[in-house]
């Protein structure tokens, strides 16, 4: 059913325009021009936040910053083991990815830690990369309370991850 999901989305369009009476291959053209402007003005913004990320990851810098920041997860009772998955989430889908698959593998998918990884990564968003692309898109240069609030927002959603499967999935 999936493969023909975008088959019959273009198919539809092109029916309703024909029924508007409007040209479909210029309508067509004009979206695709206008992405690839959009795509132009985010990739600078995407290229520096994987560069950021994979010097972070590689330096080792977000492994001795999970260590020292182990003891604040703790107290909320987040998962020690998960400090390196919290501090990247926000920054990077793709390495929070990582870095939970390895939580997984290292712990196993039903245990504590990897049903806690699960949880987080499916209740928190890459903050900084969805405010990049989507302020980026519309020009917005100041973020003013965005990133505090997203932040905040990304943290409530850690807790509550770790908070759920203690109450959901007791040792």
């Amino acid at each position: 059913m999936t493969d023909y999901i975008v088959p019959l989305i273009l198919l539809t369009t092109a029916l309703w325009s024909l029924r508007k009476k409007e040209n479909t291959y210029d309508l067509l053209l004009t979206g695709a021009s206008q992405g690839l402007k959009l795509l132009v003005t985010l990739i600078p913004t995407l290229i520096i936040l994987l560069t950021a990320v994979t010097m972070l990851r590689a330096s080792g810098a977000l492994m001795l910053l999970s260590r020292f920041l182990s003891p604040v997860f703790s107290f909320f009772g987040i998962p020690t083991e998960t400090a390196l998955l919290v501090l990247v989430r926000p920054i990077s889908g793709s390495a929070a990815l990582a870095v939970g698959a390895d939580l997984m593998a290292q712990y196993g998918v039903d245990s504590q830690i990897g049903r806690t990884v699960a949880v987080m990564l499916g209740s928190t968003e890459t903050t900084f990369y969805t405010i990049s692309v989507y302020f980026g898109a519309v020009g917005i240069k100041k973020t003013r309370y965005t990133v505090l609030a997203a932040l905040i927002a990304d943290f409530i959603g850690f807790f509550t991850a770790s908070l759920t499967v203690r109450l959901f999935f007791p040792q």
